[in-house]
């Protein structure tokens, strides 16, 4: 492997105007916004050729970012960063607020990544939802979510990235719930948006604290001003948005919504679980960089963060029968090591980044062919009902063979390059925390092995395990070409851009690096990487011996205490009804008691105080003259009186 370098120096040219094709890069939202709305507002009159005009969209949208790649590659590594003004969005006397898109090398990767793996997968869509009567509809959303996502990373301040960010989460409810007439779907899109709703609130707050702070929540204003802010409001920006961060990336301990979102179409988990949505959070972590290196406690806050949700995500995985649901643990786990790196600072900002692309690929690819899987099943889910499927799918075991040894780590294969990266740089650093960290990624590395092996083995090996109506067969073209261009991407995308450190140099103006001083970790490199190979072999091996030589149980044993604990999530949803939703039942219930009792009470007894006073007071007035001269008779008598004691 390649030596390590530590990203160092200045950070971040000033964006200059955008020219040339970086003057249309509003293209980038337009196109799929535009497609989505086409099919809502078009009604049934779109069915017939809506898909098609939607992949469209999101195809048109990849060749606008294409063509922005190669504008800025045509500059020196100092001037990729492009500004373009869009309108003034809040003119509020000194607050003012223009809606603009930065085209910087971060930005140009993700918007590369989401268009390109998020048309592939509408086009595997366009074969895997033929038959569904609402797949106009399901073409709009996936456009929608496309076109948030877009504008998300694009956008060149937090309060915009904010708008991008909720349109994210409004099209993930949309998708997770999209056959909505099963209860437990639609409780899947609930959850999932409650518990982003919670995340929501911290990106909120850091904003609020930014304008506080700065007077600007643009990302040029808010880095240069960071100098000047003091070290406790920078620790609360940073800890925010890192509750933000864990809440669209399903991290500890907003993770729970994750394997629940795997009710939507098998597309949409592909789509939300590997190059979209899961990774706003190490986005939003790597943009805020000069916030997060200047609040050290907030940037160690990150890499614990990381470092629980990668070992959290492992361990669920591997007591998972259900192939999405384990597919999803393994999403968490992976999201896990990005955002561990992204809070290693300059030591890991570029391989957070370097992950999350590789992990797009394969991962997306894994998806796609649980998907084919389920077609060939009957939509079966139950990897103790499968087995041996490798010669009836041969594409299909071909291509997710090819993810499964990219998510192992195996050379040459994708994430070989990009996630040993991370586990040298978290044994990087003084004290405590490269052993502790770099030993949490080693392990985690052990039980990816293992649980990504039992998936393997039990779908696509050992003895057949079918029911009698399954006949597996392989799966339409148009679901089996999209996995073979991302299948191929798992092979060799982290072997082009970790040739000559080319990644790190495309990522250098945003977060630095290429001519700082070298750092090493506390272990040699070497050892570092036969030692996590290693371990990789062993957890292969004993997932080998479990569940491609031995016998499959078609039912799931009791197992042991952690077994069950992990086919329950780790408890994660008791824990959170323990925790918030109990007491927030408890608490809610005695404000509106307090509200009845108290607030309503006591507007009440003085309604009834003043009601029941002047009932009385009303039969004063009777219409008798003698009872009005009496009345007269003792005011004056009242009166008189008065006077004569103040004499």
């Amino acid at each position: 492997m390649t030596s390590f370098v530590i990203p160092l120096g200045e950070v971040g040219a000033t964006a200059q105007a955008a020219t040339g094709i970086t003057a249309y890069a509003w293209l980038l939202v337009a196109l799929p916004l535009f497609g989505a709305a086409v099919l809502l507002l078009g009604g049934r009159r779109t069915n017939s050729w809506g898909p098609l005009f939607a992949t469209l969209m999101s195809w048109s949208a990849f060749l606008v970012g294409a063509g922005i790649l190669v504008n800025l590659l045509g500059y020196a590594g100092e001037e990729r960063s492009r500004s373009l003004h869009l309108f003034s969005w809040i003119p509020a006397g000194q607050f003012q607020v223009d809606a603009g898109m930065l085209l910087d090398p971060l930005s140009v990767s993700f918007v590369l990544l989401v268009t390109f793996v998020g048309s592939l997968i509408h086009v595997y869509s366009l074969g895997y939802m033929e038959h569904d009567p609402d797949k106009r509809r399901f073409f709009a959303y996936l456009n929608l979510f496309v076109a948030a996502m877009l504008l998300l990373v694009t956008a060149n301040s937090y309060l915009l990235v904010y708008v991008g960010w909720e349109g994210v989460g409004l099209a993930s409810y949309l998708l997770i719930g999209f056959w909505n007439w099963n209860p437990p779907y639609a409780s899947a899109a609930n959850k999932a948006f409650v518990a982003n709703r919670v995340g929501d609130l911290g990106m909120s707050i850091a904003i609020m604290l930014m304008f506080w702070q700065f007077g600007k929540t643009d990302f040029a204003s808010v880095n240069a001003a960071v100098g000047g802010a003091s070290q406790g409001a920078l620790t609360a920006i940073g800890l925010f948005l890192l509750l933000a961060a864990c809440g669209k990336s399903a991290q500890f301990p907003l993770q729970s919504w994750l394997g629940d979102a795997m009710a939507g179409p098998t597309p949409v988990s592909a789509l939300i679980h590997a190059a979209t949505m899961v990774t706003a959070g190490v986005y939003l972590v790597v943009r805020s960089h000069a916030i997060f290196d200047a609040a050290p406690t907030a940037q160690l806050a990150v890499v614990i963060v990381g470092a629980i949700t990668l070992l959290f995500g492992a361990i669920v995985g591997c007591a998972k029968d259900d192939i999405k649901k384990a597919l999803a643990a393994s999403t968490m786990s992976q999201i896990g090591y990005m955002m561990l790196a992204a809070g290693l600072g300059p030591a890991g900002y570029v391989f957070a980044i370097f992950h999350l692309l590789t992990h797009g690929f394969f991962k997306a690819g894994m998806f796609l062919g649980a998907g084919s899987v389920m077609h060939g099943m009957n939509d079966k889910v139950d990897m103790r009902g499968f087995g041996n499927l490798s010669g009836a799918m041969k594409v299909t075991w071909a291509t997710f063979g090819l993810g499964w040894l990219a998510i192992l780590g195996v050379p040459p294969f994708s994430g070989f390059w990009s996630k040993d990266k991370i586990i040298e740089a978290a044994f990087i650093g003084e004290g405590w925390r490269p052993w502790v960290f770099g030993l949490v990624t080693m392990l985690g590395a052990a039980i990816t092995a293992f649980y990504m092996s039992r998936l393997f083995f039990m779908t696509f090996h050992g003895e057949k395990r079918w029911p009698k109506d399954a006949h597996p067969h392989e799966s339409p073209s148009l679901m089996t070409v999209p996995m073979v261009i991302l299948a191929f991407g798992s092979a060799f995308l982290g072997l082009f851009l970790a040739l000559g450190d080319r990644f790190a140099t495309w990522l250098e103006p945003v977060v630095g690096g290429g001519h700082g001083a070298e750092h090493h970790p506390v272990l040699p490199i070497p050892v570092i990487t036969f030692g996590t190979l290693a371990l990789v072999i062993l957890g292969a091996g004993y997932a080998w011996l479990r569940y491609w030589r031995d016998q499959v149980p078609k039912t799931a044993p009791a197992g042991s205490l952690l077994t069950r604990a992990a086919r329950q999530d780790l408890y994660q949803d008791q824990v959170n009804e323990g925790l918030l939703m109990r007491p927030g039942l408890h608490l809610t219930r005695s404000l509106v008691y307090a509200d009845q009792k108290g607030v309503d009470g006591a507007v009440g007894g003085l309604a009834a105080l003043i009601g029941g006073t002047s009932a009385r007071v009303r039969k004063i007035q009777n219409g008798l003259a003698r009872s009005y001269a009496l009345t007269m008779l003792l005011g004056v008598v009242v009166i008189l009186g008065a006077v004569w004691v103040m004499q």
